[in-house]
């Protein structure tokens, strides 16, 4: 056989152990889990790090304002040094009409080894524990959520002991952009951080979506949180480690009732989401990027390879490539049909499917840009503020 028929055989053994050994990571069915309402229902603050955020304000803090929550809860903004008007346009939106008390104060600039998002996370949790609340919801300025949301994730928390509950917002899906884009970053995460092993004990795997997190506050105090991770970029995943060191369980699924109203309409946009953190996730080792563009060329880009190699005259290893073609097809098939419940999940045409090489692809160059903006000094840009090679959360 043709080396080609070699690697595209290597690739459809890489997807079917992928479809039934990675956790069944394609799946979309890890939802809040069953929850009866508690006898009574715990103090709640929720946290919300803001920094240039007047554009989706209007849409985002209303929802939280008008949480239908049965205990005593409050709404705490933190003001990270915006430009925008974001604090002021904060304090008018509370005053707009009956909800949730909020409070909105700013930290000043991070102190050296804080990210800046973790500095104001430091600064709301402390305002919100002079309360003593039971637990914390921390949440970014582009979520929404619907009026029950907050009422589900406390429930869902205490029936079932969990000390972290994080549900992955489902993002906006509008341009051409974002519908080829934004449902593979959730199937590209679900890939490395399979659900099912993340909720279930003994874990195999540890993760949280930063956009929604409830966190018990007892348990946030015990793993030092946020002081243990300040410096991390990938701020989500080492909370949830944090929880899991200091004994507590976590939780981690899709949302239905909780979204992001932050628009990414042009690729550029898109490109910084990814970019800005790819080569944290991988450590900033030039081994780990080289086994990561090498495992995603041989897992996503040889099966269109092969099977364009045994249909088109003329290519190099082309008709006489049967086995090449054959089994580049059967990969590219399974590939896409992982695809389909994360397109049915964000209401999608289950024709971008067969698009996922190319997705993969342009995922690829983005990692690529990230190692090269963090060799250029770069790093993790966002907002104006540059992370250039901040220490990695600890993983021990």
């Amino acid at each position: 056989m043709s080396p080609l028929a070699w690697i595209a055989l290597t690739s459809l053994a890489a997807w079917l152990w992928l479809l039934l050994g990675q956790g069944f990571f394609w799946r979309t069915d890890q939802r809040l889990p069953r929850w009866t309402a508690p006898a009574h229902w715990p103090s709640v603050v929720i946290v919300v790090p803001a920094r240039d955020e007047a554009g989706v304000l209007p849409e985002s803090l209303p929802s939280l304002l008008r949480q239908s929550y049965p205990g005593r809860a409050a709404v705490v903004l933190v003001d990270d040094g915006s430009t925008d008007g974001t604090g002021e346009l904060a304090r008018k939106l509370g005053e707009q009409g009956e909800g949730l008390p909020l409070t909105v104060t700013s930290p000043g600039d991070p102190e050296p080894g804080w990210t800046g998002k973790l500095w104001a996370l430091r600064h709301g949790i402390e305002l919100a524990r002079a309360s003593g609340p039971d637990y914390l919801l921390l949440t970014d300025a582009d979520i929404a959520h619907e009026p029950d949301s907050l009422r589900e994730l406390v429930a869902a928390a205490t029936a079932n002991g969990l000390a972290l509950v994080s549900q992955m917002a489902r993002l906006r899906v509008a341009t051409g952009w974002e519908r080829l884009v934004v449902p593979a970053f959730v199937y590209f995460f679900a890939q490395l951080y399979p659900f099912r092993w993340v909720n279930r004990e003994p874990a195999r795997a540890t993760a949280a979506a930063g956009g929604c997190v409830l966190l018990r506050t007892e348990v946030a105090e015990r793993a030092g949180i946020p002081e243990s991770v300040r410096h991390a970029v990938i701020d989500d995943v080492a909370v949830a480690r944090a929880v899991r060191r200091a004994g507590g369980r976590v939780w981690l699924g899709l949302a239905e009732r909780v979204e992001s109203v932050r628009p990414y309409p042009r690729l550029a946009d898109l490109w910084r989401m990814v970019s800005r953190s790819a080569y944290t996730q991988l450590r900033y080792s030039p081994l780990l990027l080289a086994g990561t563009v090498f495992g995603l060329a041989v897992a996503y880009l040889v099966p269109p390879v092969a099977v364009c190699a045994a249909v088109v005259p003329g290519v190099p290893g082309g008709p006489g490539s049967a086995v090449a073609g054959w089994a580049g097809l059967l990969a590219w098939a399974v590939m896409a049909g992982t695809y389909v419940p994360v397109l049915r999940y964000y209401r999608q045409t289950l024709w971008l499917a067969p698009l996922l090489p190319f997705t993969a692809l342009l995922y690829l160059l983005m990692t690529v840009d990230s190692a090269v903006r963090h060799r250029r000094g770069r790093g993790a840009a966002w907002k104006g503020r540059t992370y250039s090679r901040p220490e990695a959360a600890p993983d021990r």
